[in-house]
């Protein structure tokens, strides 16, 4: 029997980070947003606190349910979605590494990933490329062997954490003719010669979270930093050249992963919407009574309400699944980030809707949620690709 009854464990490891949430993330939203610096401040209190680090990690990741990594990134992104971006965004790589990894590699890289309390560290996970963006196949950042070694060229946009991070994990082709079956990831570690960061984006929302370009150019690394060692990735294009067919690809998989985390995010916002609009609604009096006492804004709480518990179902299921079938056989983690994706800008306009003209100036939070809310229709994977994924397992 499945049950999402929350363990004692799970509500008191939620409540903790909903209170670091009020406590250092609440009070400065406002000033990351408008100076978009990366949150530094944040990230070291949050490692010193042990919210940020690879034993939070190896904790929330090991609940049996596996709804303890949607719980924290609900509540951080309650908090703001940038800064929360900021925290969890080493979260990418550090799957990269652990899906494709050797053990020697994710013993070695997932902690360089998170440095220590004293000095946090970043990952960033290089994918999207300008020509390349939801399809995988065409990338070209190219990966050769060169005396042992591998020689990577290429440049990398819109990249969380890009050029800032102490461990880029950087998908490459290796054999163009093959497509997404040519294709490795590799590590690429801060100071590689060649490694260098290009512009910084300026974003609508999530503005506290880096994103910007990576280079390489002639960048060295040896055989080791190639994820799933040489041996792997020769059965693997072996497989490709023989025309045998690939379920995924390394990219693929590590978006598989995580499209429940990132609805978790969305989620985080809608309900932060949520809870504002209802509350403003509660208060606000307009021809002698509240305006919730008015159907027309009655109705649309109802309806928000509904489909922020239907988003967290979905991504509650996903989470199950995968931790109790392996991987997805349903789509379940296209389903739960395409819901809650379009929820949270659906949500955070609604909000904007109900609190009117002060939901449209920046005095209000609803504006920067409404900002916030739009990349999550877009990143790891669009609307429009969440819908071809669902869509496949259908027709298969």
């Amino acid at each position: 029997m499945v049950s999402f009854e929350l363990t004692e464990d799970q509500r008191e490891i939620r409540d903790w980070v909903h209170d670091f949430a009020v406590r250092e993330i609440r009070p400065v939203a406002h000033h990351y947003d408008e100076t978009e610096e990366f949150p530094w401040d944040v990230l070291r209190k949050a490692a010193q606190v042990g919210l940020y680090g690879q034993d939070f990690l190896v904790q929330t990741f090991g609940d049996e349910t596996g709804l303890m990594p949607a719980l924290v990134a609900e509540e951080l992104s309650w908090g703001c979605a940038g800064i929360a971006l900021a925290l969890q965004g080493t979260g990418l790589p550090v799957a990269a590494i652990f899906n494709q990894g050797t053990p020697e590699q994710v013993a070695t890289w997932i902690p360089a990933c998170y440095g220590s309390a004293s000095q946090p560290a970043l990952g960033a996970f290089c994918a999207t490329e300008a020509d390349a963006g939801s399809d995988v196949s065409a990338y070209r950042t190219r990966a050769e062997r060169k005396n042992g070694d591998w020689l990577i060229n290429g440049r990398k946009v819109f990249i969380t954490n890009g050029g800032i991070a102490d461990v880029h994990v950087v998908v490459a082709s290796v054999d163009p003719e093959l497509g997404t079956r040519g294709q490795a990831s590799f590590v690429v570690p801060k100071g590689t010669a060649g490694l260098s960061a290009g512009k910084k984006e300026k974003k609508m929302g999530i503005r506290a979270s880096h994103t910007g370009d990576v280079i390489l150019e002639d960048v060295r690394v040896p055989a080791d930093c190639l994820l799933g060692g040489e041996e792997r990735l020769e059965a693997k294009l072996a497989r490709g050249r023989a025309g045998t067919s690939s379920r995924s690809n390394v990219a693929m998989k590590t978006f598989e992963a995580t499209r429940p985390i990132v609805g978790a995010q969305a989620l985080g916002i809608a309900r932060a919407a949520f809870e504002f609009a209802l509350d403003y609604a509660k208060q606000r009096k307009q021809f002698g009574r509240p305006i919730i006492d008015n159907q027309a804004i009655a109705f649309k709480l109802a309806d928000m309400a509904v489909e922020i518990e239907a988003a967290r179902a979905l991504i509650w299921r996903a989470l199950w699944e995968g931790r109790n079938g392996g991987e997805f056989k349903k789509a379940e983690g296209s389903m739960a980030k395409l819901k809650a994706s379009e929820v949270a800008v659906k949500v955070t306009e609604e909000a904007i809707q109900i609190c009117g003209g002060y939901g449209y100036i920046r005095d209000f939070p609803v504006e920067k949620w409404h900002r916030d809310a739009k990349i999550y229709t877009l990143f790891e994977g669009t609307s429009e690709i969440q819908r071809l994924v669902i869509s496949r397992t259908l027709a298969a």
